[in-house]
C-alpha cells in the first residue's frame, strides 16, 4: 500500500490562501484537503484545482485527529520549534497530514498538541523571518512527494497534463446534528471561528462548502 498526504488547515487567517494552497496540494498529489471549523474560503489563486481535490470537513480538531489516526496518519506540524526536523531530511514514516499555521501567529499551543512530529524549511537568505504558508506548504509536499515516491505527472511541451475537470467535485460532510448546532451558536455569539469571506460573505448551508471561482 502506498503512502498518502493530507492538507490539515485550521486556523488561516486570509481564505484566499485556501484557494492557493488547494492549487499546491492538487500538484503534490494530496489524497484530501481537510478543512477544520471554518469551511468557507475563497478559491482565487486554485485555477480550477480544486475540482481535482478531495475535501473533507470536520467541527474541531480532535474530530480531525482521529479520522487521521484512523488512517494510521502522522500528523506532521509545519513550524519552527526546538524539536523541528529540516524537511530536506525527510523525517517520514508513514502516511502523513500537514498541519499548516496561521500566517501571523503560527500553529496555537492546541494545534502543536496534536502533532506527532514537526518539520521546518532550512532558510540560507537574510531578509525574511518566515515564509508564506502557501509556499511553505509547496516546499513541504513537494518533499514528501520525493520520499513517498510519488509518480511524476506526464508532460505536454512546457506544462504538466492536466486530468479531465471530474463531473462531480467529490466533498465529505462528517458533522453530527450537534456539531451543526454548535458551529451556529458559535457564529451567534460571534466568535470569530467562523467568520465570512472576506468580501462579506458567509456560508448560508452549513451542510455545503462555499467556493467563490475566479
Amino acid at each position: 500500500m502506498g503512502f498518502e498526504s493530507y492538507v490539515l488547515v485550521h486556523n488561516i487567517a486570509k481564505r484566499h490562501n485556501v484557494g492557493t494552497l488547494a492549487r499546491s496540494a492538487t500538484a503534490f498529489g494530496v489524497s484530501e484537503f481537510i478543512l477544520v471549523g471554518r469551511r468557507d474560503f475563497n478559491s482565487f489563486g486554485s485555477h480550477g484545482s480544486t475540482s481535482h481535490l478531495h475535501f473533507r470537513h470536520f467541527h474541531s480538531l480532535l474530530e480531525a485527529r482521529n479520522f487521521l489516526k484512523e488512517k494510521d496518519c502522522d500528523i506532521c506540524g509545519v513550524e519552527i520549534t526546538d524539536d523541528a526536523q529540516p524537511v530536506n531530511q525527510h523525517p517520514f514514516k508513514r502516511s502523513t497530514a500537514f498541519l499548516l499555521g496561521n500566517e501571523g501567529t503560527g500553529l496555537s499551543a492546541k494545534e502543536c498538541e496534536m502533532c506527532d512530529f514537526f518539520v521546518y524549511i532550512p532558510q540560507y537568505g537574510s531578509g525574511t523571518a518566515s515564509l508564506n504558508v502557501t509556499v511553505a506548504a509547496s516546499i513541504v509536499l513537494h518533499h514528501f512527494g520525493v520520499w513517498a515516491g510519488f509518480s511524476e505527472r506526464s508532460r505536454d511541451g512546457n506544462k504538466f497534463v492536466v486530468a479531465e475537470r471530474p463531473a462531480k467535485q467529490v466533498r465529505y460532510c462528517t458533522e453530527t446534528e450537534e456539531s451543526i448546532i454548535k458551529e451556529r451558536k458559535a457564529r451567534r455569539e460571534n466568535t470569530g471561528l467562523f467568520e465570512g469571506t472576506e468580501n462579506g460573505n458567509s456560508s448560508s448551508n452549513l451542510l455545503d462548502t462555499l467556493f467563490i471561482d475566479e
